[in-house]
C-alpha cells in the first residue's frame, strides 16, 4: 500500500531532511511540499541535493494544502502548528517535528515557549522506557504510538539525554536529582534562520555554550521523559516522589549536524558496573536503532551521520561515585526527521525500520 504525503515547512534543514529519507521510503509518496518565505519556487532551488524530489513545487502552508494526504509531517517553527493542525482531518496522520504538542504540562509550554497551548500528543521515541507500575520490566512508548493519528516527534537534544539516562533512572541505579548534561551540538539544529551566532565565521575554529543556567527549551521535556520510567510506587526514590531535576548546557561547535551528549548522575550506593550494564542491555539490547557499545568503547557523532541510530558509551567514575554515559547521533535524524517516520511507520503498522538505516555516512 503506498500513502500520500505532505510536508509543511519542506525548505528547511528538518523539512529537508524529511525529504531525503522519504524519498527512499517504498510506503510513502511525496505530492506535496510547502513553505513559507519561499513558497512557489521548485523544491530543487532550495534543496539541490534533493535530485529525485525536483519535480516538486513549494506551495503555501495552509490547512487546505495539507488536507487530503493519508500522512502529514510538520517541520514548522515552534507555535506555528497548532493551530493548522486543529483544522487537519482528525483520521489523518500528524507528525509534528516542531515543540507544540511534546510537552503534557501546560505550565512547562508556558515557561518555556509561551503562547496558545494546543495539548499533548504520542511522543515520537519508540526505545523510551516507561514504568508499568509494577515490578515488571517497563514498557516502551513504542505501544502508545501504534494506530495513533497524532505524534509528537522529539527535540534532538532531549533525545541525546532521554535515551542515554532512561535505563539508569528506570533501574533505581542513579539518584535522580542530581543529573548533569553537556552536549557538543550542530548549528544546523537552530534551523536555517539567519542569525549572528550561527554564522560560519562566528563559528569556525569556537565553541559557544548557549541557553546556560537551565534555560534550555528540551530541558522540561528531558525531565518529563525520565519520570515515564520511575516505577514511584515501589517508593525507593531516596531524593523525594520520583523528582528529577537536569542542569543541561549546549555548547555550539563547528559541525553541520550531530550531538554527542556527555551525561553523568549520581551512583546509589552499592551500584556496579554490571548492573549498569544489565540495565541498558535489557532496555536497547533488542533495539535496532539505539545501540550501547561494548566496555571502554564510546560513540562519535561521525558513526551516526545520516543515520537513524542513537549511540550509547557507558563508564563509571568511581572516584566520585557517578555514571558517565555519552550518546550520539544525528540531530536531523534520529534527533528529529527519523524518529518523526520512525513513529510513522509504527502508528501505520509498517515494519518499524521502513525507510530507515543504522549505517552512516564515512569519512
Amino acid at each position: 500500500m503506498s500513502y500520500s504525503v505532505a510536508v509543511a515547512g519542506a525548505s528547511g534543514y528538518a523539512g529537508g531532511e524529511l525529504l531525503r529519507l522519504l524519498a527512499a521510503h517504498p510506503e510513502f509518496e511525496v505530492r506535496t511540499v510547502t513553505a513559507h518565505s519561499n513558497a512557489g519556487q521548485k523544491l530543487s532551488e532550495v534543496h539541490p541535493h534533493l535530485r529525485s524530489l525536483r519535480h516538486l513545487t513549494l506551495a503555501e502552508t495552509t490547512p487546505a494544502s495539507l488536507a487530503g494526504h493519508d500522512v502529514v509531517f510538520l517541520a514548522l517553527p515552534h507555535g506555528a502548528s497548532g493551530a493548522i493542525t486543529a483544522e487537519l482531518p482528525a483520521d489523518t496522520l500528524v507528525v509534528d517535528c516542531g515543540a507544540d504538542h511534546r510537552l503534557t504540562n501546560p505550565d512547562d509550554w508556558a515557561a518555556y515557549y509561551g503562547g496558545q497551548y494546543y495539548g499533548a500528543w504520542a511522543y515520537g521515541i519508540p526505545e523510551l522506557l516507561v514504568s508499568t507500575g509494577s515490578t515488571g520490566k517497563p514498557g516502551k512508548i513504542r505501544d502508545a504510538l501504534a494506530g495513533a493519528t497524532r505524534i509528537a516527534a522529539p527535540g534532538c537534544n532531549a533525545s541525546a539525554v532521554s535515551l542515554a539516562l532512561a535505563p539508569a533512572v528506570a533501574a533505581g541505579l542513579v539518584e535522580t536529582t542530581d543529573i548533569v548534561s553537556v552536549l557538543a551540538v550542530g548549528p544546523s539544529g537552530a534551523g536555517k534562520s539567519l542569525k549572528l551566532d550561527l554564522l560560519g565565521s562566528e563559528l569556525m575554529g569556537s565553541a559557544n555554550p548557549y541557553a546556560v543556567g537551565g534555560s534550555h527549551r528540551h530541558t522540561p521535556e528531558i525531565i518529563q521523559n525520565l519520570k515515564l520510567g520511575l516505577d514511584t510506587s515501589q517508593g525507593d526514590y531516596s531524593t523525594g516522589d520520583g523528582d528529577v531535576t537536569v542542569s543541561m548546557t549546549p555548547v555550539l561547535v563547528p559541525m553541520a549536524r550531530g550531538i554527542l551528549a556527555t551525561s553523568t548522575a549520581k551512583l546509589k550506593p552499592g551500584v556496579t558496573e554490571e548492573q549498569i550494564r544489565k540495565a541498558y542491555d535489557a532496555a536497547y539490547g533488542t533495539e535496532a536503532f539505539v545501540q550501547v557499545l561494548p566496555a571502554g568503547h564510546f560513540p562519535r557523532t561521525a558513526d551516526t551521520l545520516g543515520a537513524n541510530t542513537c549511540l550509547i558509551g557507558l563508564s563509571i567514575d568511581a572516584k566520585v561515585g557517578r555514571l558517565v554515559v555519552v550518546s550520539a547521533l544525528d540531530n536531523l535524524v534520529k534527533g528529529t526527521a527519523g524518529a518523526a517516520i520512525q513513529s510513522a511507520n509504527i502508528a501505520l503498522g509498517i515494519p518499524e525500520q521502513t525507510g530507515l538505516t543504522v549505517n552512516g555516512v564515512a569519512p
